[in-house]
């Protein structure tokens, strides 16, 4: 990994050339500060063509990020949290290494399980003492 890396994790790191960054106007507080300069920052990659992804860290995205991607399958991500445009573009590219980060985690299969024996006859004798005591209660009118 050298400068021009986005260090996600020990795996991955997505080359600084495959990120497409746009500044824009921010909204929001600011003044008159707000309406002269881009500070808002988008940041775009493209997982579907990224060169840094091996084929199942491909699927595993696409299949963990398929809200959050583009039908061209950019992932984006805005920040406009600072009046600082080279904040809001560390803040944005973190954001996306965090979103990666945690779209790359496999998540563990349940492993379905069995009631044990006692369980399952506890169940029963409370089913039927329910049911006695429903039954026990029922007025029979044999007057």
């Amino acid at each position: 990994m050298d400068d021009s890396d986005l260090f996600v994790n020990h795996l991955l790191s997505i080359p600084r050339a495959e990120l497409v960054v746009r500044a824009t106007r921010s909204g929001g507080p600011g003044g008159q500060h707000v309406n002269t300069s881009s500070t808002r920052v988008e940041v775009l990659w493209n997982v579907v063509n990224s060169a840094a992804l091996f084929e199942d860290q491909r699927v595993q995205l696409v299949g963990a990020l398929r809200t959050r991607l583009s039908a061209a399958g950019d992932l984006r991500v805005v920040a406009s949290d600072t009046r600082s445009q080279s904040r809001n573009r560390a803040l944005a590219e973190s954001r996306l290494a965090e979103i990666v980060r945690r779209g790359l985690i496999i998540k563990k299969a349940r492993k379905k399980t069995r009631p044990t024996r006692s369980a399952v006859e506890r169940r029963l004798a409370e089913k039927k003492l329910h049911s006695k005591r429903k039954h026990d209660r029922q007025d029979r009118g044999d007057d």
